[in-house]
């Protein structure tokens, strides 16, 4: 239920779905699209060329010593390889993979819990959990929260997860304790999962279902009691965020001795109506569209992720990266309209701001790229990423938008000054 806001008296009040719709497993397609990210000194993948045989659950990189990687979640044949320009500019190499008829598992993944088992096999897991984090000298990540709420409206992919898969996430737990040697781990869940998260061994943490509630600085600040300082992440507070499949991905893999090469995700409708499907990381967006009887049509918006915190993409081909949890369709007509329209400071944003930054002035440095000003006077860092700003901007400015730019282009200017020291 969503309770607009009157004359800006009353706050919106946008409530998570609750009730997870079941899981629809789909059948393995004829084709994967994956994402390498390109290495840092640029190059192409030089390892993997055209005609290459791989099989399901292979490590596919740029070269043997490369950190970025992607696992295969199919058996097939490399069809083709060509460069992918991301949201904001970042490069990828997207490997097509035209798939057999049978899985034939790749053997090469070690199945002892180690950080480095997770280092090599589990960055391009369901929920893409990072464990360089663990791997940082300079940090000392005690404790672990999973996230058994999804972080946006609408999706129920997590929640799915812990209704139904609570013995995986028991055993990705202990696996998760060998690996990071974490004294603490919680659970945060909705109310009406309580009883399922209490099997996993997990401290559970009840999280209030009105939005941004899941987002891990709520998190931090609600449930473990800690604000993060501007410019911090909470790994910089000593804890570490992980998605509930993702834990159940690491069980399920420690316990058959198969990398999870599956992506829950929810299909959310033009209707609102929502679909929980599980498909093979890679598939094509359109293939998973297809399966939920969900048609696009011209000037139709889809988005990857959920309708507060997603980015719209331009084309139904793209493959299921391993952390989409939600696709959403959005009718022309019903979609929100972005405009050029200039800021009438009516404050509805700062009064709306979980963390009441001065977005008003803010986004009048970011229209005007002034990037490190936006940071150093109105507080860029400070922004949890929630889009409400967005959601109730009376002059329809993108202002969720220009948060992630802003910051996307600060890190690279960051990474520009530390290369030139």
């Amino acid at each position: 239920m969503i309770k607009k806001s009157f004359i800006g008296l009353v706050k919106p009040r946008l409530q998570y779905n609750l009730i997870p719709d079941q899981i629809r497993d789909l059948p393995v397609p004829s084709k994967v699209i994956l994402l390498l990210k390109e290495p840092e000194n640029g190059g192409r993948a030089s390892a993997l060329k055209v005609g290459d045989a791989v099989k399901t659950g292979q490590r596919l990189s740029a070269a043997p010593d490369s950190d970025e990687y992607v696992i295969s979640s199919v058996t097939g044949t490399i069809s083709a390889m060509a460069p992918h320009v991301g949201t904001l500019g970042q490069r990828y190499t997207a490997i097509t993979i035209d798939a057999g008829s049978q899985d034939e598992w790749d053997d090469s993944f070690n199945k002892t819990p180690t950080l480095d088992t997770g280092l090599k096999f589990f960055e391009y897991a369901p929920g893409s959990p990072s464990f360089k984090a663990f791997a940082d000298p300079e940090n000392t990540l005690r404790t672990i929260v999973i996230a058994g709420m999804d972080q946006d409206l609408l999706l129920t992919a997590n929640q799915c997860v812990v209704q139904n898969e609570a013995a995986g996430i028991k055993s990705g737990i202990d696996a998760l304790k060998q690996m990071t040697g974490a004294d603490r781990i919680l659970i945060a869940v909705p109310e009406n999962l309580v009883q399922q998260a209490n099997t996993t061994g997990a401290e559970v943490k009840v999280v209030r279902a009105t939005y941004p509630n899941s987002l891990p600085h709520m998190i931090m600040k609600d449930v473990i009691g800690r604000v993060v300082s501007a410019g911090d992440t909470v790994e910089d507070e000593g804890v570490f965020f992980i998605n509930a499949e993702a834990v159940a991905a690491l069980g399920t893999a420690f316990e058959t001795g198969r990398l999870c090469v599956t992506k829950v995700v929810t299909v959310a409708g033009k209707d609102g109506s929502t679909t929980n499907v599980r498909a093979r990381i890679g598939t094509p967006i359109k293939d998973v569209l297809q399966a939920c009887n969900v048609s696009l049509n011209d000037r139709d918006r889809l988005i990857l992720g959920g309708p507060m915190r997603g980015a719209a993409t331009y084309s139904e081909d793209l493959g299921l990266e391993p952390d989409t949890d939600g696709i959403v369709v959005q009718d022309d007509a019903d979609s929100a309209q972005t405009t050029d329209y200039p800021c009438i400071n009516c404050g509805e944003c700062i009064r709306i701001c979980p963390v009441k930054i001065p977005v008003n002035m803010l986004v009048r440095f970011l229209e005007a790229r002034l990037y490190e000003d936006a940071a150093a006077m109105y507080d860029l860092h400070c922004c949890i990423e929630c889009g409400l700003c967005s959601y109730v901007c009376v002059s329809r400015i993108p202002i969720f938008q220009y948060i992630k730019l802003g910051k996307y282009e600060l890190s690279l200017i960051e990474t520009a000054e530390a290369a030139n020291e």
